[in-house]
């Protein structure tokens, strides 16, 4: 089982938060850090002192980190055209020496497209599916070659498709809960599939439903990575769990149900519920950045126990 740290940058976070996080991860042993790509706060939560852009971010710490792999969870498709952000992430990935995933989705949260003027058309989905075609088509592109697409919402013409990631295929991650559309989706484009914040028998059937639609499409089901992203709040006992659940404004109870929660051993057992269904990854959703108390608790006695 592969752990990854995942945040939420938009609840209210700086650039230099993200550092001193991502840094912590890579030095306590995860493999990843990864990072929402928001606008605005959710919740009853101020998000002072305002948004980080999320390919920005991983620019910098591209730049500032060795080893982990860094990507988003999800990028909105809805912020960028997809030649822009194939520029980007390859831009990113060369910074990075080759350690970047892009996970890409349709773009859900309305308020914040009105709040900073970001057009919210309601095709969302069948944009993605051509942005995900351009972008692995424009990465693909044999170098010398162009690249052209003309479909509904894009047109390109005569593409240089540069400039190229170091890596051979930048990863693509595909999520969500849709039960036609988005396993067809992941099938024919995604190298990882993820479902977020659901149960163990929800995710199960999503699997399922993915594995199957990669069979149809002629792949091995075996080759798409499928996890799981799940908040986290874990304690060396009850009363540090509810110091930290209260610190994210949460339940515990609640936590335990919807997350990975309590102990480490409690922890540790729900993970292995969660691998027993053929999750292969798990992103841990941190809420509480300058925690890393539990990152450290994470690392030292959840990480050794597992497979």
């Amino acid at each position: 089982m592969d752990l990854r740290i995942f945040t939420e940058p938009q609840q209210g976070a700086t650039y230099d938060t993200l550092l001193t996080v991502a840094k912590a991860t890579e030095e306590l042993g995860f493999n990843g850090f990864f990072r929402s790509d928001h606008y605005v706060s959710m919740g009853n939560v101020s998000g002072l002192p305002g948004p980080t852009d999320a390919w920005i971010t991983l620019a910098g710490l591209a730049r500032e980190t060795r080893r982990i792999r860094l990507g988003t969870l999800m990028t909105a498709g809805t912020f960028r055209l997809p030649g822009v952000l194939a520029i980007q992430v390859a831009q990113v990935d060369q910074m990075s020496g080759g350690r970047v995933e892009l996970g890409l989705g349709a773009g859900w949260f309305e308020e914040e497209h009105k709040a900073y003027g970001i057009p919210f058309p309601k095709e969302r989905f069948a944009r993605l599916e051509e942005q995900l075609a351009i972008i692995t088509g424009l990465w693909a592109t044999e170098a010398g070659k162009t690249f052209d697409f003309h479909g509904t919402y894009y047109d390109l013409t005569d593409s240089p498709a540069l400039p190229k990631p170091v890596q051979r295929k930048v990863p693509v991650l595909i999520g969500g809960h849709g039960t036609t559309r988005t396993p067809r989706l992941a099938a024919r484009y995604a190298d990882e599939f993820n479902i977020p914040f659901a149960s163990i028998a929800d995710s199960e059937r999503q699997f399922a439903r993915v594995r199957a639609a990669a069979q149809e499409a002629g792949r091995d089901a075996d080759e798409l990575i499928c996890s799981n992203a799940l908040v986290v709040c874990v304690g060396r006992d009850g009363h540090e769990v509810a110091r930290r659940a209260a610190a994210i404004g949460r339940d515990v109870d609640e936590l335990k149900a919807n997350g990975l929660a309590g102990s480490p051993a409690e922890v540790v057992d729900k993970i292995g519920r969660y691998a027993e269904i053929g999750s292969r990854r798990i992103y841990l959703q941190v809420l509480d950045l300058h925690d890393l108390d539990q990152l450290e608790l994470i690392s030292a006695q959840i990480q050794p126990q597992l497979p």
